[in-house]
């Protein structure tokens, strides 16, 4: 036989509950700045008109990657909580 379901008893509190934003200010500036990075990394390849030049072939491919990993960092970062910020 299925089980009868309870209703709850109560009333649900009519206070807003808080919504944590899912990044932080630091996280959106740790982001831009992989997105600069990657937007300087594609320039300077593409500014530099040689297909063997020193700077498309080694300089350019490790400021985009230094930007992506930048991003995936942003993405990862998580602030340490404040003592006020566990009990409340």
């Amino acid at each position: 036989m299925a089980k009868a379901r309870q209703k709850k008893k109560g009333r649900r509190s009519r206070r807003p509950q808080r919504v944590r934003m899912l990044f932080d200010k630091r996280n959106y500036q740790l982001m831009v700045l992989g997105v600069v990075l990657v937007a300087i990394g594609f320039a300077m390849m593409r500014l530099e008109n040689e297909v063997d030049g020193f700077i498309s072939l080694y300089i350019a491919p490790l400021l985009i990657l230094g930007g992506y990993l930048e991003i995936i960092y942003a993405i990862m970062y998580r602030p340490k909580e404040s003592s006020s910020e566990k009990s409340g």
